[in-house]
């Protein structure tokens, strides 16, 4: 009986979480995007991924299957690839597989989400079933992280992967696992067949002694049970696999090594120039080992082995000459009939067995085409080209050269510590003096890795160590160095410890003629003023910036589009929207088309930024996320931390109240960051205290922000000080402490004045309000709240205004100007409701009666407190507590007693997340937004039972 046909045993409870997979496509986005089967091999996995897709298909669903296979694993998207193989003739959609070397990774993994979604939305939904994904190349790992983490949006798509645990990438291990957690994935983990079901239906009619006894040998594998079977005795399975090949004739033989050694390229034509017969000979020997269900053939006329297991048998077995001959023959056939190039490179790699100039041209070429979409793959090539260089003198340019492609490739695909080394090496056979620049571009290299992997001290000491050469350089290597210098050394200490170098290396751009490296520079001074909160000095470098740049073309700016990084940002702490957006949005076209992913997650993030500022927060998160995925790409943490930071920025007033997203993103950014205490880390820091602030954690908000910025403050960014310490005031009053809410306001109010920026000046001005709400003065609160609007509003962004409008409504009202509070709520929500900002809207709704509600003065105090949006009046909160169930009633007076998650679900016998899921809907039912909120209205309550 073939294993693969076989039925399926002990699978049921599998088989009925699958149907449930396809029912739920057809509700609302419903259902996990992906299922995860794993097991070991033989275990069934194929089996049962094949009867998915066959239930799939009685549903009218699109099928698409492809697999990975163990010879060929730096093929670029080869799994998908063959998946895809026929599609394009039946849907006339094009794949954008066909178009793989003409846009950059990133590009591709989005395209090909929108493919798929295109797919699904041509029928009744599509499953993407890939197998053996633990072998897959790269590059289709990569994509398909992406696709877990991002999948086709509101499409009826399935993606199905079939893997061995123990070898899969852990980087998809864990992306699968949050899968998981999150409810996106189905995990399927397969184990031995149930002893009785087994014998019972692949063993009737056997002896019982014998059948329990092969059961046994077998462990309950269903390859190697049918296998014993046949055999009809104990035995290892590579023995019983190759007793099945012991009866071949000589030519069968080499007929099954020429199919191994193709793998799924095995078109009849390929395996007769492989083992030099007539292919019409080769019939007879299909035929037979089709018979004997060794070979099977596929719809495209080409073979295949019946199972990876027995491929890597043959494969393995076979004489290493003959091996080695036949992928020679297997690469000239190919490039005879003018075959991709990188499949004519996987066999050329495994036919070379010394220096042979024609096949690293090939080896290099596939290197080249794979740069953009498939670096890793790009990279190996690279490495074998190297590994067979011989180290003779007239080889040394060529060497050099492929280390410095090998290190730029190895860096793209997160290979940052390898490609530093790389570079150490190219930088150590590139003596001083040399006048083709290639020392100057590998220092300028190492330094770039160096600041992604956070080690910012050694590549500025690498840098300086170059420049301090002098003589030895020229002018524009030594304005490379120096615009490097100024990327690297901000890192390091700060933006003033540079200032100098980064003057010199302006004017000396400026004497060459530079215009490109002079726009360069003139950006790394605009970025670092307007960070160090210098606005005078950052306004005239960034309107000098922008004045060249815009006067630059795109193919000016090529090479070097980070200036647009560095101005954009800058013009964005300087509150100058429409300028940075412009900036911003040119700079990420140019870095598209030159693929240089380095820039674009700073270009991604500054208009995620900008689009979060101004109300857009659907495209802020979408352009977060392209970001993310581009970082996990390259592989850098703090780079990561900076990103996830910016995403939960967006998440914040993304989400409704309660929702713990931002606070889960926020505390990755965290953990990415480690111990680092620079910019990106004191971001990080930074945004999870207004994460854990929305969260209803004022204590680990206040820890979080002088985590970042010390007990001075000193680390926090001088440009964004003010709205950084509103955190801490807002914390200080949430907790009772009043005075130092107070010094905080004082401190936040001086430094805003001295920065004369808008959007700080609004937030020094909602800190101070804080102050006399404290004290119980509600019109000098109320007074102050409005001015703080009225400043958010002359910035244009959105975001602040809403936000400081919907703190001041309340006191508004309750200061005797109910008419005033009706306009500011009512402007408010339409902010918010046209962004989709439904922490906002939840707000909004929960402020509600205290602004429409006159007679309720008292309600308008308690929602305006610390505005964490508390319910109006005890009336209110009485008819929002009765409203929850009586579970939720207990989680609510055991959050009274300051009980944390995991406390509260060791109590009930509960798990945290299921906790968190009773928080998320409490809050929705009262409108509370806090835990500190929802316990004043459990303590309200409890005296307001008291007292009746």
């Amino acid at each position: 009986m073939p294993w693969d046909v076989a039925p399926l045993v002990s699978r049921e409870t599998e088989l009925s979480r699958l149907a449930d997979v396809l029912d739920g496509l057809a509700g609302p986005g419903h259902g996990p995007a992906v299922v995860d089967v794993t097991g070991t091999a033989g275990i069934g996995k194929t089996r049962l991924v094949a009867e998915f897709c066959a239930r799939a298909r009685d549903k009218g669903m699109t099928v698409l299957r492809g697999r990975a296979t163990e010879y060929e694993r730096h093929l670029p998207y080869q799994p998908f690839a063959d998946a895809l193989a026929d599609l394009d003739a039946e849907t006339g959609i094009p794949s954008p597989f066909a178009e793989v070397h003409t846009m950059d990774r990133f590009a591709l993994q989005r395209a090909a989400a929108a493919f798929l979604a295109r797919i699904a939305h041509t029928g009744n939904g599509l499953v993407v079933a890939l197998d053996d994904v633990h072998w897959a190349d790269p590059a289709s790992l990569e994509l398909l992280d992406h696709l877990v983490r991002h999948p086709p949006r509101r499409a009826p798509v399935v993606i199905v992967v079939a893997r061995r645990e123990r070898q899969t990438a852990p980087r998809l291990v864990a992306s699968l696992t949050r899968g998981v957690e999150a409810g996106t994935v189905l995990r399927l983990e397969l184990g031995p067949l149930d002893r009785d079901a087994c014998l019972a239906a692949l063993a009737p009619g056997r002896p019982a002694g014998l059948a329990a006894e092969l059961y046994a040998a077998s462990e309950g594998n269903p390859l190697y049970f049918l296998a014993l079977l046949q055999a009809g005795r104990p035995a290892g399975l590579s023995s019983l696999l190759l007793d099945e090949l012991t009866p071949l004739t000589h030519d069968q033989r080499r007929t099954i090594q020429a199919v191994a050694v193709l793998g799924d390229h095995a078109a009849p034509a390929l395996v007769a120039a492989v083992t030099g017969r007539p292919e019409h000979e080769l019939d007879a020997d299909f035929h037979e080992l089709a018979v004997r269900d060794l070979a099977r053939p596929g719809t495209d006329g080409r073979w295949t082995l019946r199972h990876p297991v027995l491929r890597s048998l043959v494969h393995d077995t076979t004489d290493p000459r003959l091996r080695t001959r036949m992928h020679h023959l297997a690469a000239v056939e190919l490039a005879r009939i003018g075959a991709p190039v990188d499949e004519r490179a996987h066999h050329v790699e495994r036919a070379l067995t010394g220096w042979d100039p024609h096949a690293v041209t090939v080896l290099t070429e596939a290197a080249r085409q794979a740069a953009a979409t498939a670096p890793a793959s790009s990279a190996h090539w690279l490495g074998v080209a190297l590994a067979h260089l011989p180290e003779q003198p007239v080889h040394s340019v060529l060497r050099r050269d492929l280390m410095l492609r090998r290190a730029e490739a190895l860096g793209a695909c997160g290979g940052l510590r390898e490609s530093r080394d790389l570079l150490h090496e190219v930088i150590s056979l590139s003596p001083p003096g040399t006048d083709d620049g290639a020392r100057t571009l590998a220092v300028t290299l190492c330094a770039v890795m160096e600041r992604h992997l956070g080690r910012y001290t050694e590549a500025v000491a690498l840098l300086r160590r170059e420049l301090a050469r002098g003589a030895d350089l020229s002018p524009s290597e030594t304005v490379r160095l120096g615009l490097e210098l100024g990327s690297s050394a901000p890192h390091a200490s700060s933006y003033p410890d540079v200032r100098d170098d980064v003057a010199r290396t302006l004017e000396l751009a400026r004497s060459l003629g530079d215009e490109v490296a002079e726009a360069g520079a003139l950006a790394v001074t605009a970025l670092g003023e307007a960070y160090e909160g210098n606005p005078t000095a950052a306004a005239e470098a960034t309107d000098r910036a922008a004045a060249l740049i815009d006067s630059l073309t795109d193919q000016d700016l090529a090479g070097l589009c980070e200036p647009l990084a560095r101005l954009s940002w800058a013009e964005a702490f300087l509150e100058r929207y429409p300028d940075a957006e412009r900036h911003a949005e040119r700079g990420l076209g140019i870095a598209r088309r030159g693929g240089l992913l380095y820039v674009m997650p700073h270009l991604l993030l500054c208009r995620s930024h900008l689009h979060v500022m101004t109300l857009r927060l659907g495209s802020a998160l979408e352009l977060a996320e392209e970001a993310e995925t581009i970082a996990r790409g390259i592989g850098s943490d703090e780079l990561l931390a900076f990103v996830l930071a910016s995403k939960a920025l967006a998440l914040i007033p993304a989400l409704p109240p309660g929702d713990g997203g931002a606070l889960a993103v926020a505390e990755e950014a965290v953990s990415r960051a480690g111990t680092g205490t620079g910019w990106w880390a004191s971001i990080a820091w930074c945004l999870l205290g207004f994460a854990a602030l929305h969260a209803g954690d004022p204590v680990r908000a206040r820890a979080a922000v002088l985590r970042a910025g010390g007990e001075d403050l000193s680390g926090l960014q001088p440009s964004m000080r003010p709205l950084f310490t509103e955190v801490l005031v807002s914390a200080a009053v949430a907790t009772g402490d009043h005075a130092e809410a107070r010094r905080w306001a004082e401190r936040a109010h001086k430094e805003a004045e001295r920065l004369g920026l808008v959007a700080q000046r609004a937030s020094a001005l909602r800190s101070l309000a804080h102050v006399p709400l404290a004290e119980g003065d509600l019109a000098a609160a109320a007074e102050l709240f409005e001015q703080a609007a009225e400043e958010a509003a002359r910035g244009r962004g959105g975001l602040w205004e809403a936000q400081t409008l919907l703190m001041g409504t309340p006191l508004t009202a309750a200061a005797g100007r109910p008419a005033r509070a009706r306009a500011m709520w009512e402007r408010a929500v339409r902010l918010s409701g046209e962004a989709d900002a439904h922490l906002l809207t939840g707000l909004a709704e929960a402020i509600r009666p205290a602004v429409f509600v006159e007679s309720e003065t008292g309600a308008a105090v308690d929602a305006g407190r610390g505005a964490e949006a508390g319910p109006p009046s005890p009336e209110g909160a009485a008819v929002g507590l009765a409203a929850l169930s009586a579970r939720e009633r207990e989680v609510a007076a055991l959050v009274a007693k300051g009980l944390t998650s995991p406390a509260i679900a060791e109590r009930l016998f509960l798990s945290p997340r299921t906790v968190e899921t009773h928080l998320a809907r409490i809050y929705r039912k009262t409108g509370v937004t806090s835990r500190a909120a929802l316990a004043a209205l459990q303590t309200r309550d409890e005296l307001r039972e008291g007292g009746a």
